[in-house]
């Protein structure tokens, strides 16, 4: 049911020409160079260490690998994370 929630949801954005991220609340996530990502749209921290960060969101888990990483910011549903970055894995639901 909620796959076709989202094809119509998916459909009146493209007519409509609104953000895919917003109508569907999926992440976006902005990678800016090695040393700063920010992701909206997610549904919490999962684990968080220097080394590792997982983070929750509608299409499973975001897994952030990296060396001295740090949460910048946390408000709404919005993160900013630093650090020297070494991958970003997605791992689907």
């Amino acid at each position: 049911m909620e796959s076709k929630i989202d094809k119509v949801k998916e459909g009146l954005a493209e007519k409509l020409d609104l953000p895919r991220d917003i109508v569907l609340n999926i992440p976006k996530i902005v990678i800016t160079g090695d040393n700063e990502i920010i992701i909206e749209n997610h549904k919490g921290i999962i684990s968080f260490d220097s080394s590792e960060i997982k983070i929750n969101s509608k299409v499973g888990t975001i897994t952030l690998d990296g060396v001295n990483l740090e949460i910048l910011f946390i408000g709404g549903n919005t993160i900013t994370i630093s650090g020297k970055f070494k991958s970003l894995i997605y791992e689907g639901l």
